[in-house]
Order: structure tokens, then sequence, then C-alpha cells
């Protein structure tokens, strides 16, 4: 009896509306819209952080070489004297253990030797690869 009870009735079918639906759909943007702009800020601040690790890691890479041949690579001979030798006397190296990386935003690191404001300028121009500029955009240096 119970059995024919139940099919006459039917049986209450579980699960939520579309409204139900696009209220948390609504809500779920709303909550990306508030929190995505300060996420994306902080993608640019860690490559900024990551610029000036792997220009501390270089220019480490670069006393290095200094204290094996006597002086630092020259503009000419680059940064890739760090993984190659290049005819200098007393060169030990590589002094970088995967070659010279990019900066984060996958452009070549700018060396020159002598430089401007030392013994050796390193600099990334940033996001936008020029000189100059605010936030993602600004220069990381090794002077700074």
């Amino acid at each position: 009896m119970d059995i024919k009870k139940h099919q006459r009735y039917g049986k209450k079918e579980a699960g939520f509306t579309l409204i139900e639906l696009l209220v948390v759909m609504v809500i779920l943007g709303l909550l990306a819209a508030i929190v995505g702009p300060n996420l994306f800020g902080k993608v640019g601040k860690g490559k900024q952080s990551a610029a000036k690790t792997q220009i501390e890691m270089i220019g480490q890479a670069l006393d290095s070489y200094r204290l094996d041949t006597g002086k630092y690579p020259s503009t000419s001979e680059g940064l890739n004297a760090l993984n190659a030798s290049s005819g200098a006397a007393g060169w030990d190296g590589p002094y970088l253990k995967k070659g010279v990386p990019n900066d984060p935003w996958g452009k070549p690191y700018q060396y020159q030797s002598p430089g401007s404001h030392g013994d050796y300028d390193l600099v990334s121009y940033g996001a936008d690869g020029a000189p100059g500029g605010d936030g993602e955009n600004k220069d990381v240096n090794s002077w700074e």
C-alpha cells in the first residue's frame, strides 16, 4: 500500500532552481570584481621583487668573477662571460648554475661595465621595457 501511495503523489525532486543559481553566480561575480584587481596588483609587486632578487644573484656571480679574474666582464663580453670563458685569466666558472636569466617580464637584463653608478650597472626596465616608469613599469637597478 505504501508503494501505491508513493507513486500517486510523486517524489519531490531535490535540486536548485534557476533563480538560486543566478543569485549565486551574481554573488561570485561581485566577489571577483572586488578581489580580482587587488590580486593583479600583487602580481606586479611580485615581479619587481623577483627582479631585485635576480639582480642580487647576478651581482654575486659578478663579484665571484671579479675575485677570480681581477676585473668585471666588460660591456662587450656581457653577462655571458659568467657561464662561458671569454679567455680571462683565472676564470673558474660557470658562476651561474642555470645561465643568465631574463628578467621576470622575459627581457634580458641590461649590463654595462664600467657603469655610471659603480663598477657595473645592471638594470631591468620593468614591464614596459623602457627606462623610467611607475608601478610595474618601474626600473629595477643594481645600485638601489
